[in-house]
């Protein structure tokens, strides 16, 4: 566990009471000192100027839920109802009536002439495409040395599956055209749509020729090239598959662009262990390059006085629903590691967040989607917060449902929004976006049917989609983004047989 790992007995200690005693010690401490900083979390709080605007509605109605009041829904659209497909008439989601959708491009069928659409639709973004479309850059999740699809020859690595497909869908899932945008990398995730034009993907893995098999049991002396990488693909092309390895060889999620500093802000999904949050300053503005360039500084948050902070209530209670924290950043000094002997995959996928760690970097349970709106970065924390009275704790690092996070740029302040008090409100959130009315849309990948939740400004939590495919209700939401007319709703099935849906119907009669 966390505390085993990071409140070990001192080395060379040979007298095994003193090892114990200067243990206790060390772990009465750090209470003491978490007591304080959770006092003084409360302090600042109160006293910040984020407490108004958008965060207070998300506050004040979480911890009334939290505590057993207000737990209603609102802002929602109704009912969900079993609603036909667009494409085939076959139920695959339960909407709200008024609404439609189609499902287009699943596993297997043609993206183009040459190339069949591979699965694991994960991590998605909408840009402006020609003619009134819509240009969709997709992830998919592929892990393994199964070799590239699309033309190998282009590929970053020839033996990695993974990669993104773009393409041209108008507003009610009629796709025009399609094809490969990056290919031979792995496990691509999710990422970040930037205002220059790209969707930044997210390679989750720190698989390589130099790292032994990681929960798959690929042969990684397979692969050409390490991975665990930020490539920068823009929407109207193919990306030159360059990784930007500055920003660091971890298991990246989500990334977010915040105009205030430049930085792109990254998330962290380390299943087995503690997971970090981090900036990547690039070292020329990508406003300005058009590109996110390589040989930047890479950082990770720690909570100003609470050396190695857990935020995720891993170890003891959570931090409470509006709790609001100083923050400062510790450099990464080694952000791209090379490994010798072929490490194991569980000590490869810990060397970059160690680093931190080591520095006091803060401990989450699994950060995934990430999204900025105006100079703030909301993301999610999967398996963070206290358990949930009479439920079963998750697999993985974290005990709880999920938690909402918000880092707030030029006040270097981070606060918690919201966390789940029960799996039957909100199951381990993982993609997220934003609507025209600011209200937060939430992918679920939990293991008792999943939905596609509202968070409002105001605080209110609504459902609004359910994955309805027979025999597959638990297969999880991916890539939720908003065309850029905001007028449909794009997201993901992440599975083996993955596809893509656009929904459309009255949004201004409901929270988004």
């Amino acid at each position: 566990m966390a505390s085993d790992r990071y409140l070990g007995c001192p080395v060379g200690v040979a007298d095994a009471e003193k090892c114990a005693r200067e243990r206790l010690e060390k772990v009465c401490s750090m209470a003491m000192n978490r007591r304080d900083l959770l006092r003084r979390a409360a302090a600042v709080g109160a006293g910040s100027s984020l407490v108004g605007g958008t965060f207070q509605g998300f506050v004040a109605h979480a911890v009334q839920v939290s505590r057993g009041r207000m737990g209603k829904r609102s802002l929602g659209y109704g009912p969900l109802v079993p609603t036909p497909d667009k494409r085939d008439g076959a139920e695959r989601l339960a909407l709200p009536r008024d609404f439609h959708y189609r499902s287009f491009h699943p596993t297997g069928e043609r993206l183009n002439e040459t190339v069949t659409i591979p699965g694991r639709h994960d991590g998605m973004a909408a840009f402006r495409g020609p003619k009134g479309l819509t240009a969709l850059v997709r992830n998919h999740e592929i892990n393994g040395p199964v070799g590239a699809f699309g033309d190998s020859g282009v590929a970053y690595d020839p033996m990695a599956g993974g990669g993104t497909t773009t393409v041209l869908v108008d507003g009610f899932g009629n796709v025009e055209d399609g094809f490969v945008s990056l290919n031979g990398t792995q496990m691509n995730c999710a990422g970040g749509a930037m205002p220059w034009g790209s969707w930044i993907t997210c390679e989750e893995t720190v698989n390589g020729p130099d790292v032994g098999p990681d929960f798959t049991g690929g042969d990684n002396s397979l692969l050409r090239e390490k991975h665990g990488y930020l490539f920068d693909v823009p929407s109207t092309g193919r990306s030159t598959a360059e990784p930007v390895r500055a920003a660091g060889r971890f298991a990246h999620e989500a990334a977010a662009f915040c105009h205030h500093d430049g930085a792109v802000y990254l998330t962290e999904d380390n299943f087995n262990f503690p997971s970090g949050f981090y900036r990547y300053t690039p070292p020329v503005n990508p406003m300005h390059a058009a590109h996110l360039a390589d040989g930047g500084q890479l950082e990770m948050l720690a909570i100003t006085g609470w050396p190695n902070a857990d935020l995720g209530g891993v170890d003891g209670p959570a931090p409470e629903i509006g709790s609001v924290f100083e923050c400062e950043w510790v450099a990464i000094d080694d952000p791209d590691p090379t490994f010798t002997g072929t490490s194991s995959n569980d000590e490869a996928i810990v060397a970059v967040g160690d680093q931190g760690r080591a520095a006091g970097a803060a401990l989450f349970a699994r950060l995934e989607g990430a999204i900025e709106d105006r100079d703030t970065i909301y993301f999610c924390s999967t398996q963070g917060g206290n358990q949930p009275p009479g439920e079963p704790p998750p697999a993985g690092f974290g005990r709880g449902r999920g938690q909402i996070w918000a880092y707030h740029a030029p006040t270097s302040t981070l606060r918690l929004i919201y966390e789940s008090p029960s799996r039957h409100v909100l199951d381990l959130p993982d993609n997220i976006t934003t609507s025209r009315r600011n209200t937060l849309v939430l992918c679920e990948d939990g293991d008792d049917g999943n939905y596609l939740r509202g968070l409002t400004p105001g605080g209110a939590i609504f459902d609004f989609a359910k994955n309805n495919i027979a025999g597959r209700i638990d297969d999880e939401f991916a890539g939720v983004t908003f065309s850029p007319d905001k007028q449909t709703l794009f997201v993901n099935i992440q599975a083996r047989n993955g596809l893509t849906f656009a929904i459309w119907g009255p949004w201004e009669a409901g929270g988004f």
